[in-house]
């Protein structure tokens, strides 16, 4: 990592004012002044600003995008040997866990991070982070009355849910975004209106989207995309 970077990190400064210290001479790595700031450094030296010390800069979390295929559970370990979504991830020495749960006959989009606050706050629904979701239902076209029962809101066993944004590309097919998160929501509400789901698939989480990935692909998030994430959970 660049040393302005790492600077940066360490929270000593932005960027480019932790560029300007280095360019000043301000800065010591292993007992010698560095006046260039892309100096590659891995943290482990002795860094001081000024004279004081820089702590090593954070660990950065990491989030993987996983498209889930059927049968697999959206859970860290299970107790009937059935896969799960962290066996489908590789990343020796990190724990990570499932942000919130899709069906066992789910597909479709499901991050996995060892970010405990981001995984929070993108299940709450104190944040309101939609979720989008792509139901094959039965019964043909679904009628603009049913429709716009679940735009405004079904009531459930457990009360009325809150509205939905929901469009039908073609009969049958329909694209439901909502921030909630109940059990099995869905496929509820689609069989209060009298069309149950036949197949389920979760095509996007916040400003995050399935796009190509294929089934049981994982692919590790950038740092901007892991951004744009806690932007829509408004974790700091």
């Amino acid at each position: 990592m660049r040393l302005a970077k790492h600077l940066a990190h360490a929270g000593v400064a932005s960027r480019r004012a932790a560029e300007a210290l280095v360019f000043a001479g301000r800065v010591v790595v292993d007992g010698e002044v560095v006046t260039d700031p892309a100096r590659d450094v891995t943290g482990d030296e002795a860094i001081a600003v000024d004279g004081r010390s820089v702590r090593r800069a954070p660990e950065r979390r990491v989030v993987y995008a996983l498209h889930k295929p059927p049968g697999v559970v959206s859970t860290a370990k299970d107790t009937h040997g059935r896969r799960t979504v962290v066996d489908l991830v590789r990343s020796p020495g990190t724990r990570l866990y499932p942000v919130g749960r899709l069906d066992a006959d789910t597909t479709g989009l499901i991050l996995l991070t060892d970010d405990g606050d981001l995984a929070h706050a993108l299940t709450h629904p104190r944040f309101e982070v939609p979720k989008t979701y792509r139901a094959h239902v039965r019964g043909g076209r679904v009628s603009e009355r049913a429709l716009q029962a679940l735009r405004d809101g079904v009531r459930l066993e457990d009360g009325m849910t809150a509205p939905a944004k929901v469009r039908q590309p073609h009969a049958g097919l329909l694209e439901l975004t909502m921030h909630e998160g109940r059990k099995r929501q869905v496929k509820r509400m689609c069989e209060a209106v009298g069309h149950p789901v036949e197949r389920l698939e979760r095509i996007a989480f916040g400003p995050l989207v399935l796009g190509d990935l294929a089934e049981g692909g994982v692919r590790r998030l950038t740092q901007p995309e892991v951004e744009r994430l806690r932007k829509a959970a408004r974790v700091p």
